[in-house]
């Protein structure tokens, strides 16, 4: 399998069926974004625990590329101490993804990771 396939693939496998895609009624955070360039919102509930994400869900609408990335990163950090998560980076996203994607598309990609990077000032 050729990885632009793979990338194709995992992509849309995540959009069609999102990881840990819902609500969490008593989350100790609930983080918000938007892209406002195409429209695509996201919003994150966190229960954290002792420093960690003991629990993730989220929910929104948005392009394939945009869901894949919240559903494959709400999967990444889960039971990861919050004070890591700001080391997370943009190439670690795409890595996580399969593959580059256009520069159009990196504000999609990059949707969830704002929310990530914001974790530590809210929580």
């Amino acid at each position: 399998m050729t990885n632009d396939l793979y990338y194709r693939e995992r992509i849309l496998e995540h959009w069609q069926n999102p990881q840990n895609f819902g609500v969490i009624s008593d989350a100790d955070l609930v983080i918000d974004q938007v892209n406002p360039l195409c429209g695509d919102e996201v919003t994150f509930y966190f229960k954290i625990n002792s420093g960690k994400i003991k629990d993730v869900a989220f929910s929104g609408s948005g392009c394939a590329i945009s869901i894949a990335s919240a559903s494959i990163l709400s999967e990444n950090i889960r039971n990861k101490k919050v004070s890591t998560l700001c080391r997370i980076t943009g190439e670690d996203v795409l890595k996580l993804l399969g593959g580059p994607v256009a520069p159009a598309r990196l504000k999609c990609a990059f949707l969830a990771l704002e929310v990530i990077r914001r974790i530590n000032g809210n929580s």
